[in-house]
């Protein structure tokens, strides 16, 4: 049995432990609170950009052919837009999103077909340059707030979705475009609710129509200025859109799954703590009785 300073020295060192993971459990109690409010904020508006999206790949067939977004081709290469965290301490998500996505990647490759990767955050990017396939390009350091304000080099007011999304919509796009690959995928972490996110991996392009559409599509639009523009600028708009509420998703995602581990990890040190210190007392509790006996046998020894 360890001795009584042992003991201490483990009590006190779990001690400063669960006091760090209290102290991020906080922080990524009131980060979740954000993010959650901004996922559930954003996500009508995207649902239903993703509903225009799919009813517009449906309208007028002859300039539907004209889109390079709608353009439906043979499937031989395709890239995954995959976006994981910049930073570990939250279970089981990014290992999660890592095995979900190897899953798609080894079935696509059983298929014969190319793959290649986009990723967006550290965790991904370091496993996939370690076991996955080529990586196309990387982003990290995007931010809690992907969405927010600041002030560029000339003064100007930009906003941290045309700076960052913006690229990351640019690569895949022109990708696509271009003819490089043949399909797009977006892997990322859907949020569900503290306790609950879900891996999940969607075709973003090309732009599929929607199987069961809710509502009957008008016979024809009018367009200004003409339907050919407006469909190229509205595609590549709701397509960036796609991109930014799979950042929300993934960002709340992070939070919700940091608290809890922080959370788990805080009472884990707490239980540790109680058990180090009954061991603690019963090893105080043996050197006093041990200590009383030898008194006593010293006296005993005395007296004889």
């Amino acid at each position: 049995m360890a001795n009584d300073r042992e003991i201490k020295r483990r009590i006190r060192s779990v001690t400063n432990i669960a006091q760090v993971t209290r102290a991020m459990e906080a922080v990524s109690a009131s980060k979740m609170r954000r993010a959650q409010a901004q996922v559930l904020a954003t996500r009508p508006y995207a649902a239903k950009a993703q509903e225009v999206l799919s009813f517009l790949s449906r309208v007028r067939s002859s300039l539907a052919t004209d889109q390079p977004l709608l353009q439906q081709r043979e499937i031989r290469r395709v890239t995954m837009l995959m976006i994981s965290a910049d930073r570990g301490l939250a279970g089981g998500l990014n290992s999660n999103l890592i095995r979900h996505a190897v899953k798609s990647i080894r079935t696509w490759e059983q298929e014969g077909k190319e793959v290649e990767l986009v990723t967006v955050g550290r965790k991904g990017r370091d496993w996939m340059r370690r076991y996955g396939p080529p990586v196309r390009a990387e982003f990290i350091g995007i931010g809690d707030r992907p969405g927010s304000t600041y002030i560029g080099k000339g003064g100007e007011q930009l906003t941290s979705y045309s700076a960052l999304v913006g690229p990351i919509a640019r690569v895949v796009t022109e990708d696509f475009s271009s003819g490089r690959v043949d399909a797009v995928y977006l892997a990322y972490t859907q949020f569900h609710n503290t306790i609950s996110q879900e891996p999940v991996v969607e075709q973003l392009l090309p732009i599929v129509p929607l199987e069961d559409p809710p509502m009957a599509m008008a016979p024809d639009y009018i367009f200004e200025p003409d339907a050919s523009t407006v469909l190229n600028q509205v595609l590549y708009s709701f397509t960036e859109i796609q991109m930014l509420q799979a950042l929300y998703e993934a960002i709340a995602s992070e939070h919700s799954a940091r608290m809890v581990a922080m959370r788990n990890a805080t009472e884990a040190a707490e239980e540790l703590i109680d058990d180090l210190t009954l061991t603690y007392n019963k090893a105080r509790q043996s050197a006093i009785t041990m200590a009383l006996l030898d008194i006593a046998g010293a006296a005993n020894a005395v007296q004889a």
